[in-house]
């Protein structure tokens, strides 16, 4: 399937784009659209429907007519995808496709798997490419309201872990914080945020420019590994706040340990279940028992990404009005 085929498909089955989270496209299998009100299969005659499992005649709620047919991708239909996300120039997104995505225009992240191409211990590419994952970058708003009083002591941010499964909307609470703390409001005047976006993923940076929106006061070092990226921002910067997406190396944890000893407030992310799950690690139980944070927010994709299970304090007592 060429390019040109699979847009009008798409454009065809979801007229309203802006619903649209994922694209998973991979060679020989289904097209996959995950949309905000969940996983969808793009068919050949440009509609979709969920299922719940692929190759039954009956797909979640769904029937499937005899004239349909489920869209599988190929080899075409990657490659015409990946060339024009890297308008027709692969070689000058090298670097990024040796880590596996590729940031494009509206700062959407296209995330690649194949065969790749190791030399002297590191990946220099990925070749062969059987898999594209687009996630689609969107911001949510004013989701971070409700929390952002928990985290406060008058005009003063405090140190924060949120923690979060894959895709429980992490990043997006973690952006709009960002925002809210960079902008002020009631509580006080916006603060300078220093933010390492290593994977160009909260501030989706395009061409040097943000492709969303993080306030006023908000310096972005974009690509940079995070253990660097604090340290030259704290060294050149001057952040009041310095927030990282995804913490946990030994590096990362100690360059998060100089900026608060710098002054600095740290906003952070750790993948995990709850707070139990990273007191697992010994990394993460040192810094919980040494209460380097203050706060904690736990997050859930049940019943849907964003829900937040709770907001502790440096006791791990919840905050928050239970249900």
């Amino acid at each position: 399937m060429n390019t040109e085929t699979f847009e009008r498909l798409l454009k065809q089955a979801v007229p309203d784009g802006k619903t649209i989270r994922e694209i998973r496209i991979r060679t020989e299998k289904p097209v996959m659209i995950l949309l905000e009100s969940g996983e969808n299969l793009l068919f050949s005659d440009g509609t979709c429907g969920k299922t719940e499992s692929y190759g039954k005649k009956k797909m979640g709620a769904l029937e499937i007519r005899e004239d349909w047919s489920v869209v599988l991708a190929d080899q075409e239909l990657i490659r015409g995808i990946l060339e024009t996300c890297s308008r027709h120039s692969l070689y000058a997104y090298e670097r990024e496709i040796s880590q596996g995505f590729l940031t494009i225009c509206g700062g959407h992240r296209v995330g690649i798997a194949g065969k790749a191409v190791v030399e002297d211990g590191h990946v220099r590419t990925v070749r062969d490419l059987s898999s594209l994952n687009i996630r689609v970058a969107h911001e949510v708003k004013g989701c971070a309201k409700n929390v952002l009083p928990y985290l406060m002591d008058g005009e003063t941010f405090l140190d924060t872990l949120l923690i979060s499964p894959p895709g429980a909307g992490k990043t997006t609470l973690l952006r709009d914080l960002i925002r809210e703390l960079s902008c002020g409001g009631t509580w006080g005047a916006g603060k300078n945020v220093s933010v390492v976006d290593e994977r160009s993923e909260i501030a989706a940076c395009f061409g040097g420019v943000a492709q969303c929106d993080l306030g006023p006061r908000t310096d972005v070092m974009d690509g940079c590994p995070k253990s660097e990226g604090m340290l030259m921002m704290l060294r050149s910067m001057a952040p009041q706040v310095l927030a990282v997406d995804e913490a946990g190396g030994e590096g990362e944890i100690l360059a998060m340990k100089y900026g608060m000893n710098c002054g600095c407030r740290i906003l952070a992310t750790v993948h995990g279940a709850d707070v139990g799950d990273i007191m697992k690690r010994p990394a993460w139980r040192e810094l919980a028992e040494a209460k380097v944070f203050s706060r904690y927010v736990v997050l859930s994709g049940v019943p849907g990404p964003g829900t937040i299970v709770g907001i502790y304090d440096v006791n791990f007592q919840r905050m928050d009005k239970r249900n």
